[in-house]
This record gives structure tokens, sequence and C-alpha cells, in this order.
């Protein structure tokens, strides 16, 4: 039978297999009586039975007696609820891989162990999460993991030693989770309904409950337009309100810069940082990252695909379970010294192609501009009609080194698909985009080199 995967964030539990995900679910629990509802029926009951939510379970994963109220000992015995839920619904009765936060203590990982020798499913190995996202990165030899939980953010440290790619340290950033930015827009967007239209949505359970579900289709996109449009229906009305992007930057600012300053702490020459894709989602927190820093978006199929392309250097060889935290760098690819630039080999790129016109690469800006009807294209630069693309234009260059070079500034970019930010280095036949359907500009080489 096949080893499944579960990814252990609250934010997002999620099972897959050699595919990719099966299946997700949230770190929230229904505590009804002596019965244990998760995932997403407790999440549409967080403000019709509030007394009843837990959400801390996994963060806070232990065997110590908790005062809330309810019919539970311990967290632990949520968490156990919650792996019996997810065997039920996925059909886990084989070998299991646990991918656990860099955060878990060792205390928590014996707890977590414990609680699956009683369930259906065997578990067969332990990953931390950080390295499977670094080896599904496979380009740097220093990176830096940020992802987000319901009540954190953690930023793992990961690099090569000794010719293995290893987790360093992990730190922890409390009160900038997922349910803390869901707390903040809850509330922002209760005073813009009470402002514009004079309806309060807090007013009753019922209108409370809808506006919070509602958030994820509003702000939780990794993109917003200008001006949001919060409709929200209530009896027989619909309410209306709108929220200018600029005004949800500012509210979220706070928050962003403290993530991005722990960041910047553990920043390098030559580092390399991956975002999840639980982080991706937050509104614009991408174009919010240090500049100058490549910025990869780590796919969650792709992690749980890599967890079964190293399950042989994963799955534990005896009765004794052992945490994964390093993997040989040469298995992962990545055989390039930390800090050592990178200089194209064989053919080299001379001309971008974009809109059929081939423009000969030195310096050249990409600049936002509304497309003229004579020529979308200057002289050392290219206009693109994108509203997202601020003032400050990318940067396209040949380096010294004869590489080239694009500096996305912040704004988000796709190299060949694939979401970055920062500076990254560029090679012959790639291709750039400046939004997910955007016009593509390709690297091509023009042989008379005129």
């Amino acid at each position: 039978m096949p080893v499944k995967v579960i990814e252990l964030n609250d934010s997002c539990l999620t099972v897959g297999d050699q595919s990719g995900i099966i299946s997700k679910t949230s770190g929230v629990a229904l505590i009804a009586g002596s019965e244990v509802i998760v995932g997403a029926q407790a999440e549409r009951n967080v403000c019709l039975r509030p007394t009843e939510i837990c959400n801390k379970y996994w963060h806070e994963l232990g065997l110590e007696p908790i005062p809330l109220g309810l019919q539970i000992r311990h967290y632990a015995d949520v968490a156990y609820a919650q792996l019996m839920s997810i065997a039920e619904e996925n059909g886990l009765d084989g070998d299991v891989i646990l991918s656990v936060p860099s955060s878990f203590t060792r205390q928590q990982l014996e707890i977590l162990l414990g609680l699956a020798k009683q369930c259906p499913f065997k578990v067969a190995g332990l990953v931390d999460s950080a390295l499977l996202a670094a080896a599904a990165a496979r380009s740097a030899s220093h990176v830096i993991y940020v992802d987000i939980q319901l009540h954190q953010v953690l930023i793992t440290e990961l690099s090569i030693t000794d010719n293995q790619l290893a987790v360093q340290d992990v730190t922890q950033l409390p009160g900038v989770g997922l349910q803390n930015f869901k707390n903040l827009l809850m509330q922002m967007a209760t005073d813009l309904f009470i402002s514009q239209c004079r309806f309060n949505p807090q007013h009753n359970a019922s209108s409370e409950q809808e506006l919070y579900n509602k958030l994820g289709s509003w702000f939780l996109d990794g993109e917003t337009d200008q001006t949001l449009l919060l409709e929200l229906e209530s009896g027989d009305a619909m309410h209306r309100a709108k929220l200018p992007k600029e005004d949800l930057a500012v509210a979220l600012s706070g928050y962003y810069e403290k993530i991005n300053e722990s960041i910047k702490e553990l920043l390098a020459s030559g580092s390399q940082i991956l975002v999840s894709e639980n982080i991706a989602r937050l509104p614009s927190y991408i174009s919010t990252m240090p500049p100058d820093y490549e910025v990869v978006l780590v796919d969650q199929n792709r992690m749980i695909k890599v967890c079964h392309e190293y399950e042989p250097l994963i799955l534990s060889r005896g009765d004794e379970i052992h945490l994964i935290t390093k993997l040989a760098s040469e298995r992962i690819g990545i055989n390039k010294p930390f800090n050592q630039s990178v200089c194209p080999q064989g053919e080299v790129a001379t001309h971008i192609l974009y809109e059929n016109r081939a423009i000969k690469i030195d310096d050249i800006e990409i600049k936002n501009s509304v497309r003229s009807q004579f020529d979308a294209v200057a002289k050392k630069a290219i206009y693109v009609d994108l509203k997202t693309l601020g003032e400050q234009p990318i940067i396209i260059k040949k380096n010294r080194d004869g590489g080239i070079y694009i500096n996305c500034r912040g704004h988000e970019t796709f190299l060949n698909d694939s979401l970055i930010t920062g500076e990254h280095s560029l090679e012959l036949g790639d291709r750039l985009r400046f939004s997910k359907k955007g016009r593509s500009l390709s690297l091509i080489k023009v042989d008379d080199g005129q």
C-alpha cells in the first residue's frame, strides 16, 4: 500500500500521496459535550458557538489540564480526535509519514507519536516540513523558509553543512498567525459596514458567522484589486462596503513589518527566501518582502511529492522513529557552494522578445504605462499596462560576470510559471510574466547580435 503524508500545520492540515494533495482541513475543533468535531464543520460554528471552540491544541500540544470549561482533559485529546477524523475521512490504515513544523519540541513529538500509536495508521517516518520545502525548491544552499500557522509565523533557516542540507534554527513569531489576521480583518470589515451602511454584522451570531465565512474570498487571495467590494446578505437586505487597497495595506503593515524584520536578520548574500502557499495568501504580503533577494513560492503539491521522492531516506529502519532534519545536498540536487554567484553556461540570451519585437539586453526597465497606439516598446524600456506594477520599475540587467538578472523590486513576477520576487538569474529560453494571465517576455538569442 502506498505511503501517505500528513503535514501538521494547524492553519491547513494536509494529506497527500505520490499524486499530490488529497485533502485539506483546518486545526479548529468544536467540543460538543464529549464529542469533538473538527475541521470545516467546526469552522462553521466559530461565531455561533464560540465558547465551545478550540483552536490551540496543535500550537500548545501537551498533556497539561486546560481550564476551558469543556469536557476534555488536555489538548492532546483534541489532537487525537483530529488524527482519527483525518484517518477515517482519507482511509488511512497503512504507513504514514508525518511532516511536522520546526517549532515542535521533543516533548510534543513524543506526545504526537504516542497519539498516533492509537490510530489506524502506522507512523513510518517523521520529517521537518521546512526541509521538505527546501528540497522542493532545489536551488540554493542557504534558505529562509517562511510559513504561517493559526497563532504564529515560523521562520526556519536551513543551509548546507558537511554536504547536508540541514535545519539550523527556527524563529517563532507569536501574534501574527492566521487567526490574528482573521480577527483583524473581521473587525476592519465590521467597522466598514457600520460606517458605510449602518449595519453591524457582529450584532447577532448568524451575521457574524457569515462575515467570518466570507473572509477567505474577500481577503486571503494573495493579491487584491485596487478597491475591495465587501457584500454581506442579512435577511432580505444586501449590505455593501468598499475598502481601498491602500487602507488594507496600512492596516496590515505592522504585522508584515514584524515578519520581515525577523527575515532580514537571517539573510546573507546568496540567500533564498521560500514562502509557503499559506502565507502567500495574505493580502499583498509577497510585495512587502525584502527586495534584492530571490523569493520562491513553494508549491504544496511539490512538497508532498518530494516527500515521496526521498521516502527511503525518511522512513525509519526499526521501531524507533527519528525526526529527519537534514538530507544529503547531492541527493537533492543542490551542489552550489554558499555565496557563489552563478554564471550562465553554454549559449547566453542576447535579447528579450516582447510583442514580436526583440530588445537587446543591457539595462532594461519594465515600466507601467498606458499602452500607446503607436509603440508599446521604447528603447531600454518595456511598457506594460498593469495596475499592480507601481512607479518603481522592474530591472533586467547584465552583470560583469556575464549573467543576466532580474530585480523584481517587490513586484510579483512569474518566471517559467513559478512565482519569484527580488533578484533572480535568467537564462536563455526563460519566460517572464508580471501577472498570472499577462503576456510573456521571452529570453532569446539573436545570432547576428543586432
